[in-house]
Formats: C-alpha cells, sequence, structure tokens
C-alpha cells in the first residue's frame, strides 16, 4: 500500500525522482491511497460509543442506515484494491525478470512479502503485550473479545494478500499464456466453493475462495498492467460495468449470496469478482480526469504523504481509533449519541485524528517499512524450501487471525513467527555457481 511499491529505480537526487514519477501510471498511486483513506472513514462511521447512565455500548450507526447496503456496492473497495495490487504485481514481476535473477520467483516473493509483513511486526508486538496487560489486569473476558476482535478485523488482508503475492509467479505465467482461460477458471472455482459452501453449510469451506476470488482480481491488474482496459473505448467499458452490476442484481436477490457486500467479504464470496471487475471499468473511465489531477501539487503531496505509509495506516487505524475512544472515556470527553447530527460532524474530527495519529506513528516505525536491497550478482535468496517456511510464519498467523479471530494467544503467535519469518525472507546465500571466500 505504499506509493514507493514497485519503483523501477533507486532515486537519489531530485531529478531521479521526478524521472521515476514521470514512468509511474500514478492513478495507481491514488487509488490505493483512496482505497485505504476510504477504509479508515468506513471502520469510524461504523463504530458508534455511547456513554451515559446506561454504562458503555457500541453500536453501528453506518449500518442502521437505510442506504447503507446499496452503499456498499461502491464502497466496498477491496475488489479494486486487488486489482490495483495486480497492477503492482504485473510491473514488480516484469522488473524482477528484467534484473536477471538467478531466481525471479524467489527474489520476487522474498521481496514482496518482506514488504508487506515487516510492518506488522511492530502491531503483533504491541498486540501481544496488550491484550496480555489487559488479561492480567482483569479486564472482563467478553470485553476483551469484543476489542480484540474489532482490532484484529483488518488483518485478514495480510493473509489474503499475502496469498496472491505467493502466486504471482504462476499466475504470471498462466496470464502471458491463456489471459482469458485462467480468469474462466477462477470464476467457475470461485462458483464451484460457493456452491460446496452453500450446500454443505460448512462455513470454512469458503475460505478457499481466498484463492480463486482474489486471484481473479489480481488477473484483471495483470490485463490493466498490458493496457487491456486502456484500449477498450469508454462505451464499452461502461456496457461491461453495467453488465456486471446488472448481474449482482439477480445474484444477491436469491438468497444466496448477500446484497451487503461487506457480507460477502469474509470469506469472499463470487459477487466480488463482478464487482472487481465493474470497479476496474469504471476507473478506466475516468483515468484521463484522474492522471490531470495527480499532474496538480496537491494530489501528489496527498498522495505522497498518505500513501507512503498506506501498509502502517491500515495495519494501525483500527487499534489507535479503540484506543483514542478509551483515552477520551477516561477522561471525560462526552460522546454524542450515535447516529446523531452532531454525531455524523463529529466523524469528521475523528477521521482526521486517527489519520494524524495513524501517521505520527509510521514516521516513528518507518524502521519497519524498509524494502530489501536488491541483490548483488554474487547473492541469492533463500532456498525454496526457507522461502516456504518463511511464508508459513508470515501469513500464518493473519490466517490465524482471519479463522480463530484475535487473542493474546493467537497474538503471541505472531509476535515470534512473524519475525521469524520476515529474517528468513531478509538473508541471502551465494548464488549458483559462486563461492563465497
Amino acid at each position: 500500500m505504499s506509493t514507493s511499491h514497485g519503483l523501477p529505480e533507486q532515486a537519489n537526487s531530485t531529478a531521479d525522482v521526478r524521472g521515476i514519477i514521470a514512468k509511474r501510471d500514478l492513478v495507481v498511486d491514488l487509488i490505493r491511497t483512496a482505497c485505504v483513506v476510504l477504509v479508515v472513514v468506513v471502520h469510524v462511521t461504523m463504530v458508534g460509543v455511547a456513554a451515559d447512565d446506561q454504562g458503555v455500548r457500541v453500536t453501528s450507526p453506518l449500518q442502521e442506515l437505510p442506504w447503507y447496503v446499496a452503499a456498499t456496492w461502491i464502497g466496498q473497495v477491496m475488489p479494486l484494491f486487488f486489482v490495483v495490487g495486480g497492477f503492482a504485481s504485473a510491473v514488480g514481476w516484469r522488473s524482477t525478470v528484467a534484473r536477471g535473477a538467478p531466481s525471479p520467483a524467489r527474489d520476487y516473493l522474498a521481496t514482496r512479502l518482506v514488504r508487506l509483513f515487516r510492518p506488522a511486526v511492530p502491531l503483533f508486538v504491541f498486540l501481544a503485550i496488550g491484550l496480555g496487560v489487559a488479561t492480567a489486569a482483569g479486564t472482563p473476558p467478553d470485553l476483551l473479545a469484543e476489542v480484540a476482535f474489532g482490532v484484529g478485523s483488518p488483518l485478514w488482508f495480510l493473509a489474503a494478500y499475502g496469498i496472491t503475492q505467493c502466486c504471482v509467479p504462476l499466475m504470471m505465467r498462466l496470464h502471458e499464456r491463456a489471459p482469458w482461460a485462467t480468469l474462466g477458471v477462477l470464476v467457475l472455482l470461485a462458483g464451484a466453493v460457493d456452491a460446496v459452501r452453500l450446500a454443505t453449510g460448512v462455513a470454512e469451506v469458503g475460505l478457499l475462495n481466498l484463492g480463486p476470488v482474489w486471484l481473479f482480481a489480481q488477473q484483471l491488474g495483470f490485463l490493466w498492467a498490458d493496457g487491456w482496459f486502456a484500449r477498450r473505448s469508454k462505451a464499452l467499458l461502461l456496457a461491461v460495468a453495467v453488465a456486471a452490476y446488472a448481474l449482482l442484481v439477480p445474484m444477491t436477490s436469491i438468497g444466496l449470496w448477500a446484497p451487503d457486500m461487506l457480507q460477502d467479504l469474509n470469506p469472499p464470496m463470487l459477487p466480488l469478482a463482478f464487482l472487481a471487475i465493474a470497479q476496474a471499468c469504471l476507473v478506466q473511465m475516468v483515468h484521463a480526469p484522474l492522471t490531470r489531477l495527480m499532474r496538480t501539487r496537491a494530489a501528489l503531496g496527498a498522495v505522497f504523504v498518505l500513501g507512503r505509509d498506506g501498509m502502517t495506516i491500515y495495519l494501525w487505524h483500527l487499534p489507535l481509533f479503540i484506543a483514542l475512544n478509551g483515552v477520551a472515556l477516561l477522561i471525560g470527553v462526552p460522546f454524542p449519541t450515535p447516529g446523531s447530527g452532531p454525531w455524523w460532524a463529529s466523524r469528521v474530527v475523528a477521521v482526521v485524528v486517527v489519520l494524524a495519529v495513524a501517521l505520527g506513528v509510521a514516521r516513528a516505525l518507518r524502521w519497519f517499512d524498509r524494502p530489501l536491497p536488491r541483490l548483488l550478482a554474487s547473492a541469492d535468496r533463500p532456498a525454496w524450501p526457507v522461502l516456504v517456511l518463511a511464508a508459513l510464519c508470515t501469513i500464518g498467523p493473519a490466517f490465524l487471525v482471519m479463522q480463530l479471530h484475535l487473542s493474546f494467544a493467537v497474538a503471541t503467535v505472531g509476535a515470534v513467527a512473524v519475525p521469524i519469518g520476515v529474517w528468513l525472507l531478509s538473508r541471502t546465500t551465494p548464488a549458483k555457481g559462486v563461492t563465497r571466500i
């Protein structure tokens, strides 16, 4: 989620930075940053804290609005984020291949997984310490479980995105050989998984769709990187987007899939694949004006400030939001009634405060957002067994959070396993045929 992800070269001067910016599709950075900010906005408006004579209660004012479900057809941006991620992955993969690494697949996976999971190291340590202290202090288990569930809910993304990144070398080869057949097979697989889940009533079956649904969105990003969407007329893009949305109407009206696109998120379901198609087409339709917008200093500045720390903002915004609410309760800040006019007005302030504090945390933790250095001619990434172990250490804890929800035990596993995984990924070995003296 960082604006610096996927840079084709290192920037050593102002001229270098300008040259790199000129080569980039800045709309990708804009969309990535906008998605992160929108996620923060949605979460801040979904959590309403009421403090009165009846005690402290948590409600969800956003979900109580009559237009909420319809809004999720636009506001559910995770499919678009995976499309954008596919664009960045295609560019990154081709850049890795062009550099002539001894093993492009191992180089790509190590680089991407470190960039994705290194920012998660301090978060898991913080969560383990915080939940451990809260447990030792005698916090009621039900309250602690509810808070932990909310704090850990965004971590599903680490598991899902990590899985898609591990598949990039294979999926790029399939895309280059048979792009449309690959998309078709992924849609069929997603539908089959949903059919088995609905027929058996076993919700865990839906976890298999972490592959087909998000890989489908990623493959659309590959098409974007190829310029396929750019070569289509606006009329055709609009027709495809309308058709995708039109298919969602009967799909979500027969009781098999929820019309609320947030409910179709975990585990991911087939409607999100059609939502990805519509969003990709609509973004391309406004690509030209968005490109002009990104030529302004204001837009570039906002994307630079927020985008470069996007992953840290995403990971930390909910823990910080909950912590800020706790501090406000302790010092006696008055809370407006959730859903009231003053409460909605206060959401603007809440979003600004959360983003500002998250940016401060990101600056303090900038060391954890460092990319791996480029390989020297004499060096190579770790062997496949080490990479597989490292992938399990990094993706595994996020998957446990998604499946078992966050707890002190799960956070402790992450605080131990993720640093080990990042360390393993960061190691280098002698390139084949090279002997170290």
